[in-house]
Protein backbone atom coordinates (compact mmCIF):
# COMPACT_ATOMS: atom_id res chain seq x y z
CA UNK A 1 0.00 0.00 0.00
CA UNK A 2 2.54 2.61 0.91
CA UNK A 3 5.03 1.32 -2.07
CA UNK A 4 1.97 2.24 -4.52
CA UNK A 5 1.21 5.29 -2.86
CA UNK A 6 4.82 6.25 -3.08
CA UNK A 7 4.67 5.52 -6.83
CA UNK A 8 1.31 7.14 -7.57
CA UNK A 9 3.10 10.63 -5.84
CA UNK A 10 5.67 10.22 -7.40
CA UNK A 11 4.33 10.18 -10.67
CA UNK A 12 2.36 13.09 -10.18
CA UNK A 13 4.74 15.09 -9.15
CA UNK A 14 7.05 14.00 -12.36
CA UNK A 15 3.84 15.23 -14.62
CA UNK A 16 2.57 18.20 -12.79
CA UNK A 17 6.51 19.44 -13.20
CA UNK A 18 6.56 18.33 -17.51
CA UNK A 19 3.01 19.14 -18.40
CA UNK A 20 2.32 22.34 -16.01
CA UNK A 21 5.10 23.42 -16.38
CA UNK A 22 8.29 22.31 -18.78
CA UNK A 23 5.59 22.08 -21.86
CA UNK A 24 3.87 25.28 -21.49
CA UNK A 25 7.21 27.24 -21.55
CA UNK A 26 8.58 25.13 -23.96
CA UNK A 27 6.06 25.66 -26.48
CA UNK A 28 5.39 29.43 -25.41
CA UNK A 29 9.15 29.82 -26.29
CA UNK A 30 8.61 28.02 -29.62
CA UNK A 31 5.34 30.26 -30.50
CA UNK A 32 7.51 33.22 -29.68
CA UNK A 33 10.39 32.36 -31.93
CA UNK A 34 8.15 31.20 -34.57
CA UNK A 35 5.30 33.34 -34.41
CA UNK A 36 6.33 36.69 -32.53
CA UNK A 37 3.18 38.45 -33.49
CA UNK A 38 0.72 36.14 -33.05
CA UNK A 39 1.82 34.59 -29.66
CA UNK A 40 1.94 37.95 -28.32
CA UNK A 41 -1.62 39.05 -29.07
CA UNK A 42 -1.66 40.04 -32.66
CA UNK A 43 -1.64 43.86 -31.70
CA UNK A 44 -1.75 46.62 -34.01
CA UNK A 45 -0.44 50.16 -34.30
CA UNK A 46 -2.13 53.57 -35.10
CA UNK A 47 -0.42 53.09 -38.48
CA UNK A 48 -1.37 50.01 -39.03
CA UNK A 49 1.95 47.79 -38.73
CA UNK A 50 2.45 45.32 -36.11
CA UNK A 51 3.12 46.12 -32.98
CA UNK A 52 6.63 44.81 -31.48
CA UNK A 53 7.91 45.88 -28.02
CA UNK A 54 7.87 49.91 -27.32
CA UNK A 55 5.25 50.72 -29.97
CA UNK A 56 2.19 52.16 -28.69
CA UNK A 57 -0.49 49.51 -29.33
CA UNK A 58 -4.55 50.58 -30.40
CA UNK A 59 -6.08 47.09 -30.26
CA UNK A 60 -5.89 43.26 -31.55
CA UNK A 61 -6.83 41.93 -34.53
CA UNK A 62 -8.17 39.07 -33.20
CA UNK A 63 -10.32 40.87 -30.16
CA UNK A 64 -13.36 43.06 -31.10
CA UNK A 65 -13.69 46.63 -29.75
CA UNK A 66 -16.24 48.88 -28.99
CA UNK A 67 -16.51 51.73 -31.79
CA UNK A 68 -19.64 54.00 -31.39
CA UNK A 69 -18.35 57.04 -33.56
CA UNK A 70 -20.32 57.92 -36.52
CA UNK A 71 -16.90 58.07 -38.64
CA UNK A 72 -16.06 54.62 -37.57
CA UNK A 73 -17.74 51.15 -38.68
CA UNK A 74 -19.13 49.58 -35.67
CA UNK A 75 -18.92 45.42 -34.65
CA UNK A 76 -20.57 43.14 -33.60
CA UNK A 77 -22.44 43.74 -29.90
CA UNK A 78 -20.67 41.66 -26.92
CA UNK A 79 -21.73 40.03 -23.83
CA UNK A 80 -18.26 39.26 -22.85
CA UNK A 81 -17.74 40.71 -19.50
CA UNK A 82 -19.90 43.24 -17.54
CA UNK A 83 -19.30 46.18 -20.14
CA UNK A 84 -19.19 43.48 -23.22
CA UNK A 85 -15.62 43.40 -24.95
CA UNK A 86 -13.79 41.92 -22.08
CA UNK A 87 -10.96 39.27 -23.69
CA UNK A 88 -10.80 38.14 -19.78
CA UNK A 89 -14.79 37.18 -19.59
CA UNK A 90 -15.68 36.14 -23.32
CA UNK A 91 -19.07 34.17 -23.87
CA UNK A 92 -22.33 34.66 -25.15
CA UNK A 93 -25.59 35.58 -23.56
CA UNK A 94 -26.48 31.74 -23.25
CA UNK A 95 -30.36 32.95 -24.30
CA UNK A 96 -32.82 30.84 -25.99
CA UNK A 97 -34.88 31.63 -29.32
CA UNK A 98 -37.87 32.13 -26.59
CA UNK A 99 -35.90 34.45 -23.80
CA UNK A 100 -38.05 37.31 -23.64
CA UNK A 101 -34.63 39.18 -22.47
CA UNK A 102 -33.36 37.97 -25.87
CA UNK A 103 -36.58 39.42 -27.61
CA UNK A 104 -36.34 42.76 -25.97
CA UNK A 105 -32.27 43.06 -26.43
CA UNK A 106 -32.54 42.27 -30.04
CA UNK A 107 -35.59 44.63 -30.61
CA UNK A 108 -33.32 47.73 -28.87
CA UNK A 109 -30.29 46.51 -30.90
CA UNK A 110 -32.23 47.17 -34.51
CA UNK A 111 -34.48 50.20 -33.11
CA UNK A 112 -30.83 52.04 -32.12
CA UNK A 113 -29.06 50.61 -35.73
CA UNK A 114 -32.54 52.13 -37.86
CA UNK A 115 -31.52 55.50 -35.54
CA UNK A 116 -28.12 55.60 -36.37
CA UNK A 117 -28.10 54.32 -39.35
CA UNK A 118 -31.17 56.54 -41.15
CA UNK A 119 -29.70 56.44 -45.02
CA UNK A 120 -29.10 52.28 -45.04
CA UNK A 121 -31.44 50.40 -47.03
CA UNK A 122 -32.65 46.85 -45.83
CA UNK A 123 -33.27 45.41 -42.47
CA UNK A 124 -30.02 45.41 -40.19
CA UNK A 125 -28.11 42.36 -40.83
CA UNK A 126 -27.54 39.76 -37.74
CA UNK A 127 -24.55 40.13 -36.82
CA UNK A 128 -25.21 43.82 -35.89
CA UNK A 129 -27.65 43.17 -33.88
CA UNK A 130 -26.76 39.75 -31.98
CA UNK A 131 -23.25 38.78 -30.18
CA UNK A 132 -21.09 36.24 -31.54
CA UNK A 133 -20.70 32.76 -28.82
CA UNK A 134 -17.14 34.36 -27.40
CA UNK A 135 -18.59 38.22 -27.27
CA UNK A 136 -15.24 39.62 -28.59
CA UNK A 137 -15.76 38.86 -32.55
CA UNK A 138 -13.16 40.98 -34.07
CA UNK A 139 -15.17 40.52 -37.58
CA UNK A 140 -18.45 41.51 -39.61
CA UNK A 141 -19.87 40.39 -42.38
CA UNK A 142 -19.34 42.71 -45.67
CA UNK A 143 -23.44 43.03 -45.33
CA UNK A 144 -23.53 44.59 -42.08
CA UNK A 145 -20.60 46.86 -43.24
CA UNK A 146 -22.45 47.81 -46.47
CA UNK A 147 -25.78 48.46 -44.03
CA UNK A 148 -22.93 51.37 -42.47
CA UNK A 149 -21.58 52.67 -45.36
CA UNK A 150 -23.89 55.62 -45.91
CA UNK A 151 -23.55 56.90 -42.29
CA UNK A 152 -19.98 56.57 -42.36
CA UNK A 153 -19.57 58.11 -45.56
CA UNK A 154 -21.79 60.88 -44.24
CA UNK A 155 -19.92 61.75 -41.59
CA UNK A 156 -16.85 61.97 -43.05
CA UNK A 157 -17.88 64.03 -46.30
CA UNK A 158 -17.11 61.90 -48.80
CA UNK A 159 -19.00 59.50 -51.21
CA UNK A 160 -20.60 56.49 -50.41
CA UNK A 161 -19.04 54.73 -53.35
CA UNK A 162 -15.17 55.23 -51.72
CA UNK A 163 -16.54 53.53 -48.79
CA UNK A 164 -17.91 51.04 -50.51
CA UNK A 165 -14.65 50.25 -52.62
CA UNK A 166 -12.87 49.86 -49.30
CA UNK A 167 -15.23 47.61 -47.85
CA UNK A 168 -14.66 45.44 -51.19
CA UNK A 169 -10.63 45.89 -50.77
CA UNK A 170 -10.95 44.57 -47.02
CA UNK A 171 -13.80 41.60 -47.64
CA UNK A 172 -11.40 38.46 -46.86
CA UNK A 173 -12.85 35.11 -48.95
CA UNK A 174 -13.62 32.24 -47.06
CA UNK A 175 -10.22 30.17 -46.00
CA UNK A 176 -9.10 27.90 -48.61
CA UNK A 177 -12.19 28.62 -50.40
CA UNK A 178 -15.06 26.56 -48.97
CA UNK A 179 -14.14 27.21 -44.81
CA UNK A 180 -16.05 29.80 -43.12
CA UNK A 181 -18.08 32.66 -44.94
CA UNK A 182 -16.86 35.95 -45.97
CA UNK A 183 -16.11 38.45 -43.30
CA UNK A 184 -14.03 41.87 -42.37
CA UNK A 185 -11.77 42.57 -39.84
CA UNK A 186 -13.34 45.72 -38.25
CA UNK A 187 -10.21 47.10 -36.85
CA UNK A 188 -8.50 46.87 -40.32
CA UNK A 189 -11.25 48.33 -42.02
CA UNK A 190 -11.38 51.57 -39.39
CA UNK A 191 -7.56 51.73 -39.40
CA UNK A 192 -7.82 52.35 -43.38
CA UNK A 193 -10.46 54.89 -42.78
CA UNK A 194 -8.02 56.66 -40.27
CA UNK A 195 -5.77 58.94 -42.89
CA UNK A 196 -9.34 59.67 -44.72
CA UNK A 197 -10.76 61.67 -41.89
Amino acid sequence: MIRHLGTSLRITIVTVILLGLVYPFVMTGIARAIFPWQANGSFITVDGNHSTSGEKAIGSIIIGQLWTKPEYFHGRPSAAGKNGYDPTATGGTNLGPTSKKLIDTTRTAIAQLEKENPDASGAPPMDLVTSSASGIDPDITPEAAYYQAPRVAKARGIPVAEINALIAAHTQSRTFGFLGEPHINVLELNLALTPRH
